[in-house]
């Protein structure tokens, strides 16, 4: 549908050329697609002495998807998701073993001129939360805002606008309860290369935050990324298709304030037979 994107999908595109894909651990996935609709997936990740890990099986029947993953600290999290509930909208009950208050309901709305997102939690003192954007597929704005009722006060309210053409992308958002502002955008240089950048200033102490990266195909099967930090930290990524859908990935990052630390380096390999 040609509307306007969910309030948490605005500056999504400058987000995930600077972070998406980074990993300075050692990670591992395999997953498995059944022709009966069952989807397998196992991670496994190694960050510095310690290892972690979780199972995920999903499986979609009609318009009901149901995921379940389980850890290695045996917590089980559910999640059941029935598209169509009503037209252009769907619903989505999540839940986790042993929290018996981490039971939640998400319902999205989207329209040809607005997105709507809710979400209350399953207990006797919800956390309530709203989004909202409306506008078109080029130009959006909308906000935000939490709700918790056990202390009767707002736990956040946000506000943004996002602008998307062709070939660039910027996004505007107000956030931390005003306290904040931030500002996002990419541009396609050519349809190899684009270059993201994200800019930040907090009212209270004028502090001002940057970071910008860029993304490179150097072929159809290999991309670069860079990415560069005003603390002084600077990361790059190559990552390689070495077969069909299946993914390696290198990453690695330098602290020039941390003159006696060693570069961080990582390593993720995602295999889908």
């Amino acid at each position: 549908m040609a509307g306007p994107a969910p309030f948490v999908d605005l500056g999504k595109k400058a987000k995930d050329l600077l972070t998406k894909d980074y990993n300075f651990d050692q990670k591992f996935t395999l997953s498995m697609l059944s022709t009966s609709g069952m989807g397998f997936t196992a991670t496994g990740l190694k960050k510095d002495q310690n290892f972690f890990g979780d199972i995920n099986t999903v499986y979609k029947s009609g318009n009901t998807t149901v995921d379940m993953k389980v850890d290695t600290y045996s917590n089980v999290s559910t999640k059941v998701t029935v598209n169509d509930v009503w037209p252009c909208s769907k619903a989505a009950l999540s839940f986790r073993i042993p929290d018996h208050k981490s039971g939640k309901l998400d319902v999205q709305y989207l329209h040809p001129h607005a997105a709507i997102d809710s979400s209350i939690g399953l207990n006797p003192t919800p956390l309530l939360e709203l989004s909202a954007t409306i506008g078109s597929k080029e130009l959006a704005l909308g906000g935000e805002i939490g709700f918790d009722t056990a202390s009767a006060s707002f736990t956040e309210y946000t506000a943004g606008i996002n602008l998307n053409k062709p070939d660039f992308s910027v996004a505007l958002l107000l956030t931390d309860k005003g306290q904040a502002l931030k500002a996002s955008y990419i541009h396609s240089v050519n349809p190899f290369t684009c270059v993201a950048a994200e800019m930040a200033h907090r009212f209270s102490t004028y502090e001002n935050t940057f970071t910008i990266g860029s993304s490179h195909a150097v072929d159809p099967f290999t991309v670069v990324k860079t990415r560069f930090s005003d603390n002084g930290k600077v990361a790059m990524l190559c990552q390689r298709e070495w077969r069909p859908k299946s993914l390696v990935t290198f990453s690695a990052e330098y602290d020039s304030k941390a003159i006696n630390a060693s570069p961080k380096m990582g390593l993720a390999l995602a295999l889908k037979p």
